[in-house]
């Protein structure tokens, strides 16, 4: 008998040896082959851009930690039902944009409607009256703000759950039977609703607050609400348990900030009172809206300064208070970064536009096109639902930038400043959010050439 004098073991580890012998070669060759001064001089190209890399990495990772999240959301849906009173503050509203908003919530059948009315506001409590409707009270009201008037209604209510909501919204079929639907649950306290622009075709800048709305309804808040804590509840038709708004009513009308009295913001102030009272707040995707907004450049303006001042009172109070902090993360990550876009935003700006494009046409090109990319693909919810506003993408680019830098940050220095800014007490109706607004320029041509018909006969 032979034998090869070699056992299995041995085998094996000859057969290993020759395996990592010939990887030690090929690995020699490679880094002998390899020009390291090629390899630093690209790290050198690069480098540069890795602040703006890794800050990048941070916010489209929270873009699409957000954007998966709310897509996961889904609506409640309960057989849950409960007694409802809408409370309406109107503050010089157009009469006609009153009374057509009117008729969406009476037909959706509350047990009823108080429309906490101005002084001043004779005509449309007139016509209010006339309808003769006992579920309808409007009332005469010396307004000190929207908070007040709020007040007064919620004093007025009898019923189980508050619908509060602005005198230019109107209800979308199924709004109340669907924002009851979550209150199965004791510990929810609010109820968001979707929200959008009513007859936004009628100004460019109606149609960019509904592309800016439908990113914050699609994008963001589902995701907040499925954790409970939708940090602000918008006022447009806003939802509570009317039991979490008594105790803390107080505390809505009278807050101060660094010693002033608070007018607006009434919607994040109450929604963080009850956030901080142990109840959750949550997002009916299925109870919509439609809302007037401005339809003119300065009123738009006027109206993100307002929120943004709001937004910094009320999150620095939050903060302040300890509420953030015992909040969800999803939440806390979204306020943080509402307070702290300016800073993020102007710096990465600043980097790129001063030590990193450069400043020919192909590199001025390149940067536009990758921000108008950038904008496109967070905005693909919206572009989804219309497709053609992809034609005032460069618009919206340049509103992003507007709101995040200048008007944020002209709103932090003078966040103590009280106001309304779009409303007056010598108008009627919001600036740029009058019955006058929602028309077309077909529909003026076409009022106008009635006009010189009947002038001629």
């Amino acid at each position: 008998m032979f034998s090869f004098g070699l056992t299995a073991s041995s085998t094996s580890t000859t057969v290993v040896d020759l395996v990592m012998g010939t990887l030690d070669t090929q690995w020699s060759d490679w880094t002998s082959n390899l020009n390291w001064r090629d390899v630093s001089a690209f790290w050198a190209e690069l480098s540069p851009y890795f602040p703006v890399a890794v800050a990048g990495a941070i916010v489209w990772g929270l873009w699409l930690y957000r954007f998966i999240l709310s897509r996961r959301a889904k609506p409640i849906v309960t057989d849950y039902r409960a007694t409802t009173s809408v409370v309406v503050p109107s503050f010089h509203e157009d009469p006609d944009i009153l009374m057509s908003a009117l008729e969406s919530w009476l037909s959706q059948r509350p047990d009823e409607i108080i429309i906490v009315l101005d002084v001043e506001d004779l005509d449309a409590y007139a016509r209010i009256e006339a309808l003769h409707d006992p579920t309808i009270k409007p009332i005469l009201f010396h307004h000190v703000g929207k908070r007040s008037a709020l007040g007064a209604g919620i004093r007025l209510a009898k019923y189980d759950i508050l619908v509060l909501t602005d005198s230019d919204t109107w209800w979308q079929p199924d709004l109340l039977q669907n924002v009851q639907m979550p209150f199965i649950d004791p510990l929810v306290g609010a109820v968001g609703t979707h929200q959008t622009v009513y007859k936004r075709e009628t100004s460019v800048w109606r149609r960019i607050a509904d592309w800016l709305v439908n990113i914050r309804y699609l994008d963001y808040v589902p995701a907040m609400g499925a954790a409970g804590a939708v940090p602000c509840v918008s006022g447009r038709t806003a939802v509570y348990r009317r039991s979490a708004v008594l105790p803390v009513l107080e505390h809505l009308e009278n807050e101060y900030f660094l010693g002033k009295r608070c007018i607006s913001g009434d919607d994040g102030r109450l929604t963080w009172l009850v956030l901080a009272s142990g109840y959750k707040t949550v997002h009916q995707s299925t109870a919509r809206a439609l809302s007037m907004f401005p339809s003119s450049f300065r009123a738009f303006v006027r109206q993100r300064v307002r929120w943004s001042r709001n937004s910094y009172r009320c999150y620095l109070t939050a903060i302040g208070t300890g509420w953030l902090w015992r909040v969800p993360f999803i939440t806390k990550i979204t306020v943080l970064q509402i307070l702290l876009t300016p800073l993020t935003m102007g710096l990465t700006m600043f980097y790129l536009i001063f030590y990193r494009v450069d400043v020919t046409v192909l590199g001025v090109s390149a940067a536009l096109c990758w921000l108008l990319l950038g904008r496109g693909i967070r905005g693909i919810s919206h572009l989804r639902r219309h497709p053609r506003d992809i034609l005032i993408l460069p618009v919206l680019a340049f509103t992003v930038i507007l709101v995040a830098l200048p008007i944020k940050l002209y709103a932090f220095f003078t966040m103590n400043k009280q106001g309304w800014l779009t409303r007056h007490a010598d108008q009627t109706g919001g600036d740029g959010q009058n019955a006058v607004s929602l028309k077309t320029k077909a529909d003026t041509a076409a009022h106008s050439a009635d006009g010189a018909r009947g002038a001629i006969v």
